[in-house]
């Protein structure tokens, strides 16, 4: 199967890059060069082509033509790089670069790829599917950004970068989107000139769209959202060598979480759900095609996140230097209902937090339960100072400075409500009685970190100044602290009587599994070095070697069903000998890599490539325990090794034709680690999302440029290969992902002119052949061994922008 999707794939490659070469003008001699792509991945701005970085850069026009308006659209269009959503909150994103990322969203653990906007570092995997008001760049650094970037960069960084005000001229920006599935979009930007030394630039976007499923229970369909997001950025030009630049942003987004469809019935061994598993399949839908409707039992219910924050920049220019505070404060609240019922309708079979009423509620609740919907709300805040300049007659440029950063954040999942129900067949009974359990959490952490930073470039008289030596180094102190309080019961009502369940976990009585005020505290710290080499082969021309290092703080793990190490064997009959309270601690990664940045042929051709190896070593995997619905431990399992190759080709074939190929091959695998007893395990553990080899290909193809304005065609082919869902070797079989590639397009005539301005006018297409394809799968819902989240259908817009 495998070999047959990468045949396909490079043959729809081959066809891609060949049919526009058929158009080329080979008479075409004029000067024409590809423009040049400005980053500030190193804090500093500079050519794409001057940073010894794995990096890919969107500007403007390239998230325009691609479609991008958030974070949940890169994925497809940066091979090394695969986004899901998490399944119970498709708010909230798991980011994988390299293969290295997140499988689970918990307040008390850190996602290892950094996310930043304008410098500063957003904490929380909640609310990263949102779209952002006015984005000017895109940059996604591969690979480890220990030094510059700090701990939970050991997978990479994404900087989010918006447009700054300026006090040229007014500027106005007006996209109005729409397309199938009811889709509407609008936004709006203005860039206001106040003073010669004073402006302002506001944002504001809305879009909505219903989702591909329809939800023929009762509540809302799944996938439906509608996002608002408005931003206001000030500059003030205090005066020659003083700027200070505030920024205030705030986004909503009303959403209804998708329902996984069931594949594949449960046959294997459904362990605490085996009692249930007859029932629950009974009552759900199987299907190995993505269907176009499911139902809900109980209505779905409305999911909502908001999102604040206020930054301020202030930059000092000297003559021996630049000095930079970035100071930020953020607010995240996230309430999200999912229902991962059968999508039957079935009210009988449920895995939802709705309200019941029954004699379990009646004996333990005095009551019927009521809805409840898992609130996150959390609070950030940091601090950094940055010096930057020159010495040594300009021959040493350096970068030094200081972080602090904070946050507080509670997850509220009660009090005790409903979480599943359904019949059950229970030992020494002949019929079936009904199971159900109640559940109640609440977790809070206090985190808070610290870290001093620098960076040299020196470039010795020797080789023609063409021999540029970095060092880097960061240090690092890493607070934490986690309260968890968590009921869980698993209760059968029979004939009146309401009685502890045989095969549960817990019982009413039983304290082993109850958590009251669980406190955890952990401290890390961690010293992560980098150096690089460049060398200048030509103007155009040059290479480097660099090795790089990273951490990713340890925490607590509020899945985990064990207070501590000292209750005996878990809920999976392995007694591992560590708990809630222990956690789990820090991963480090060393990482070498070789790379070239080049640009060819008068500049038409530029060719980027690295080849990198990546040791990581008490690497955390988190995983679910054999016959548990939701039980997970993260171990820090021991060692893994990955290496591969990456290279981004950009070709402007003649001055009205542009072709791009980025590809990406990864070869991972964990190398050490041993359970509890000592035995080595390396077997039983992969890597989680990562494919083998990804690429995108792609043709930008002017087809006039006239005066009236500039007619042009965007088609590009995505392709992804094959990838475990999960990090067991247990669970590939049910939760592997196949390959799939999908076809965009993208047909408009621009820089019309209009109304003292310019228009905009193109229609545009994504996964034209209508792929279906799975974006995620699980294995461990009782009604099934696998269920899977379809990625999106066929869709079809038509954008209408005016600039002035």
């Amino acid at each position: 199967m495998k070999s047959n999707e990468n045949d396909k794939g490079w043959l729809s490659l081959v066809a891609l890059l060949a049919a526009p070469m058929a158009v080329a003008q080979p008479g075409d001699t004029q000067r024409y060069a590809l423009e040049e792509v400005v980053v500030t991945a190193q804090k500093k701005a500079e050519s794409l082509q001057d940073a010894p970085i794995s990096l890919t850069a969107f500007g403007q026009q390239a998230l325009e033509n691609k479609g991008i308006n958030s974070l949940a659209d890169i994925g497809a269009n940066v091979p090394s790089m695969s986004i899901e959503p998490f399944p119970i909150n498709n708010a909230t994103l798991r980011i994988f670069i390299r293969g290295i990322g997140i499988s689970d969203a918990q307040i008390t653990q850190d996602p290892p790829v950094g996310i930043y906007m304008d410098g500063v570092y957003i904490a929380r995997s909640t609310g990263t599917a949102l779209d952002v008001a006015d984005l000017e760049r895109i940059e996604i650094l591969r690979g480890p950004q220990g030094t510059l970037y700090g701990r939970n960069t050991t997978g990479g960084a994404i900087n989010l970068v918006s447009k700054r005000p300026n006090t040229d001229a007014f500027e106005f920006e007006q996209k109005f989107t729409v397309g199938d599935r009811y889709l509407l979009t609008s936004k709006t930007s203005a860039n206001i000139p106040i003073t010669d030394t004073l402006a302002a630039k506001l944002a504001f976007l809305h879009t909505e769209q219903d989702g591909f499923v329809e939800n023929t229970g009762p509540g809302g369909d799944f996938g439906d959202r509608k996002v608002q997001g408005y931003r206001m950025d000030v500059r003030w030009d205090i005066n020659d060598s003083l700027t200070l630049d505030y920024a205030y942003d705030h986004s909503e987004l009303d959403y209804y979480n998708s329902m996984y469809q069931s594949v594949t019935p449960p046959l294997g061994d459904k362990g605490q759900a085996e009692p249930i598993k007859e029932h629950a399949a009974e009552q759900s839908v199987f299907s190995k095609k993505r269907l176009d409707s499911l139902a809900t039992g109980m209505p779905l219910e409305e999911s909502n996140t908001e999102i604040t924050g206020h930054a301020i920049t202030l930059t000092a220019n000297f003559d021996a230097g630049e000095f930079k505070y970035i100071g930020a404060y953020r607010e995240l609240s996230d309430s999200s209902y999912a229902d991962l019922g059968g999508g039957a309708g079935s009210t009988e079979f449920r895995l939802d937090s709705h309200g019941y009423d029954g004699q379990a509620t009646d004996k333990v609740n005095g009551g019927p339960t009521d809805l409840v919907k898992p609130l996150v709300t959390q609070r950030q805040r940091s601090h950094e100072l940055q010096f930057s300049g020159d010495a040594a007659d300009g021959r040493v440029e350096f970068l030094t400075g200081a972080y602090y950063f904070s946050e507080s954040a509670i997850e509220d999942n009660s009090p005790l409500h409903h979480q599943l129900s359904a019949d059950a067949r229970v030992p020494g009974v002949p019929f079936r009685t009904h199971a159900v359990n109640l559940l109640s959490q609440h977790y809070k952490i206090d985190n808070e970190a610290l870290a001093l930073f620098g960076q040299a470039t020196w470039t010795p008289a020797i080789m023609e100044d063409r021999l540029h030596l970095t060092f880097g180094a960061r240090h690092s102190r890493d607070k934490r602290a986690a309260v968890k309080n968590q009921t869980d019961l698993n209760i059968i009502e029979l004939y009146g009587l309401v009685m502890d369940l045989p095969w549960g976990t817990i019982d009413e009585t039983d304290p082993s599994r109850q958590f009251d005020n669980v406190k955890a505290e952990k401290d890390f710290t961690d010293n992560s070095f980098s150096f690089v080499a460049e060398y200048d082969l030509s103007d155009t021309v040059n290479i480097y070697g660099k090795i790089n290092e990273a951490y990713k703080s340890g925490g607590f793990n509020t899945r985990d069903p064990q207070r501590d190490g000292n209750q005996g064997p878990a809920s999976d009959g392995v007694n591992y000998g560590f708990g809630f309270a222990e956690g789990f601690d820090e991963e480090k990664v060393r990482s070498m890599e070789l790379g070239i940045k080049s640009e060819l042929m008068d500049r038409r051709l530029r060719i980027n490539a690295d080849i990198f190896r990546s040791v990581y070593s008490d690497m955390q995997l988190n995983f679910i325990l054999a016959g548990t619905v939701a039980d997970t431990k993260i171990t820090n399992a021991g060692e893994a090794e990955m290496q591969g190759f990456e290279a981004d080709i950009t070709f402007m074939a003649t001055r009205n034709l542009l072709l791009m190929l980025n590809y990406a091959y990864l070869d991972a695998e964990v190398t050490k680690a041993k359970d509890v007893s000592g035995k080595d395990v390396s077997d039983e553990f992969v890597f989680f999302a990562a494919p083998e080899q990804s690429y995108t290909a792609a043709a930008d193809w002017t087809l006039a440029d006239a005066d009236w304005g500039r007619t042009s065609l965007n088609l590009s082919y995505n392709y992804m290969d094959e990838r475990n869902g999960g990090s067991r070797a247990e669970n590939v079989k049910n939760t592997r992902l196949e390959a799939y590639g999908v076809w965009n397009a993208r047909f408009g005539v621009s820089d019309m002119p209009f109304a003292g301005g310019n228009l905009s006018v193109a229609a545009w297409g994504k996964n034209l052949t209508d792929e279906e394809y799975a974006i995620t799968a699980i294995d461990n819902q009782p009604q099934s061994d696998r269920s899977v989240l379809w990625g999106e259908p066929r869709s079809y817009g038509l954008d209408l922008i005016y600039r002035y």
